[in-house]
């Protein structure tokens, strides 16, 4: 009698770190959904002010091409509504930037049911880590691979062809590398979230650093629009620094085994 009245009035077992029960595909869409309409709201709203300051943003996009083109070359349409798109588009592009931090909290908030508890305590360090890799990205892509691609496509002008790039394959150009950019800047920040859940190590990273830099010297080969080892050296030297970035965050990062007295 004694034991049965202890156990009616035994306390519910302690919540596991991470719940046992699955979401149905359904409950997994309606999450999705969610957080892709709070999404696009951010970036609505960011487009909102960005469009404050439009001309002043599309100056500052167009800045590189123009310092970039030879002299008497110039930036064209030929199509009417080529110009208008660009103003679009940019508006787009400024208001996810704006909105970057939200939509990082975003990406968290729908990761992060299927996360330990100790890994949801990661959730101010990856919006800080990818949205910092996200502007390095694009600063690296907007001051220094897109001016130096477009000087590099501007030495073949001659008295008989002069470079006159369009706007729309222009801005495209722009566009490619920026995301291309902003996506290898995230490399720090994945190197840091594998390092807590122990899935990659410094000394792993460092052992196999030989191929890594084969492997970023191929890609810069393939990226750059020149042959010359120089500017292959130039396109893979940020690629080799995050890299080398990445095994000291990684050894930061690895969680401290405790001695217990």
């Amino acid at each position: 009698m004694a034991a049965a009245a202890a156990r009616a009035y035994q306390l519910p077992p302690e919540e596991p770190e991470h719940g046992t029960g699955r979401m149905p595909l359904l409950g997994h869409l309606e999450e999705l959904r969610k957080r892709l309409i709070r999404c696009c709201l951010a970036v609505a709203a960011g487009m909102a002010v960005a469009f404050i300051w439009l001309d002043r943003i599309v100056s500052f996009v167009l800045a590189p091409a123009r310092a970039a083109l030879p002299a008497a070359s110039t930036l064209i349409f030929t199509r009417p509504s080529e110009a208008f798109a660009l103003h679009i588009d940019v508006a787009l592009i400024a208001g996810a930037v704006l909105a970057l931090p939200v939509i990082m909290w975003q990406v968290w908030r729908f990761i992060a049911p299927g996360l330990y508890a100790r890994e949801k305590k990661l959730a101010i360090p990856f919006v800080l880590l990818t949205t910092a890799g996200a502007l390095g990205g694009a600063a690296f892509s907007h001051y220094i691979i897109f001016p130096y691609t477009l000087v590099f496509f501007g030495t073949f002008s001659s008295p008989e062809l002069r470079f006159m790039p369009r706007l729309e394959d222009a801005f495209d150009l722009y566009l490619k590398m920026l995301v291309g950019n902003i996506v290898v800047f995230q490399i720090p920040a994945v190197v840091f979230f594998l390092a807590r859940m122990r899935l990659v190590t410094a000394g792993f990273l460092a052992r196999n650093i030989k191929y890594a830099v084969l492997i970023i010297f191929i890609a810069a080969a393939v990226l750059t629009p020149s042959t010359d080892p120089w500017s292959q050296t130039i396109f893979a030297t940020p690629m080799l620094a995050l890299y080398g970035l990445s095994i000291g965050i990684a050894w930061l990062a690895a969680p401290r085994r405790t001695t217990e007295s």
